[in-house]
């Protein structure tokens, strides 16, 4: 992975995508010595998407298998006031 300073960024954004894109390469970019961003290919964000999703069912079943409680759907409505 290759880190970059913003300003070289910034200045050579165009051939970074291209490389991100063509090559997949995954590009950080520090600012004042700090990593702060990231270019990524879009396959990559679409895959951490996915995995988050999953990971959020999961705690919701967990969250549903735990609880013994039910609010009938018109009652949460009500409570946020839709």
């Amino acid at each position: 992975m290759k880190t970059v300073r913003f300003t070289q960024a910034r200045s050579g954004l165009s051939d970074l995508f291209t490389r991100v894109i063509t090559k997949g390469e995954r590009v950080v970019i520090e600012r004042h010595g700090h990593e702060r961003a990231a270019l990524v290919p879009i396959d990559d964000v679409q895959a951490l998407q996915r995995l988050e999703d999953r990971l959020d069912v999961a705690e919701a079943e967990k969250a549903l298998a735990e609880s013994d409680e039910r609010v009938p759907w018109e009652q949460v409505k009500e409570d946020l006031g839709l």
